[in-house]
């Protein structure tokens, strides 16, 4: 029994959101419109104000779908009445983030910029050492997200590198103080 497949799904005024029998689930609101499918295992509703996901027939494997797809279909909802934003700090001299036009250009101490186009439905924000990614699909914001941090990942000696705003990065000792036992 899923604890979280389990909630009802509240619509907020001015959100619409249709679901055919293909199990498409469409949803428009202030910010955009999204659509995603649901596996055919999974039942989605539309009750009034409300939606309910269920499984047909309760396996391991559809009590496991049962949950994710009620937490995809709240994370539609909350996209495009919300939105979704990571925050990305550079830390390191040198290093700095540029935009050109729409694309996000990084110039992180290698021998060329790294150059991150715009992808359709994400917005760059550079604010002297933040990068703003912004969007209404919480998992293509995580993913560029991902993708930014991983040019120049912090290092544990100095701390240099991009991190996520509030990421806690371990510091490790250098040579001095390993050979001075």
């Amino acid at each position: 029994m899923s604890r979280i497949g389990k909630k009802q799904i509240i619509i907020p005024e001015g959100v619409i959101v249709e679901i055919d029998d293909n199990n498409r689930v469409s949803v428009k609101g202030s910010k955009g419109e999204l659509e995603i499918y649901i596996r055919p295992e999974i039942k989605v509703e539309k009750k009034e104000n409300e939606i309910v996901v269920a499984p047909d027939k309760e396996t391991k494997r559809t009590s496991s779908l049962w949950g994710l797809s009620r937490t995809l279909v709240a994370n539609m909802i909350e996209g495009v009445t919300n939105g979704y934003e990571k925050k990305l700090e550079i830390q390191g001299v040198g290093y700095r983030a540029n935009m050109e036009g729409e694309d996000l250009v990084l110039l992180m101490g290698f021998s060329h910029p790294v150059k991150m186009e715009k992808v359709e439905g994400i917005k760059f924000e550079v604010q002297k050492n933040i990068i703003t990614v912004s969007g209404i699909n919480k998992e293509l914001v995580g993913q560029i997200a991902a993708k930014i941090r991983k040019v120049r990942p912090p290092e544990p000696y100095k701390g240099k590198g991009i991190r996520y705003v509030g990421e806690y990065v371990r510091r490790k000792s250098g040579k001095k103080a390993a050979g001075t036992e």
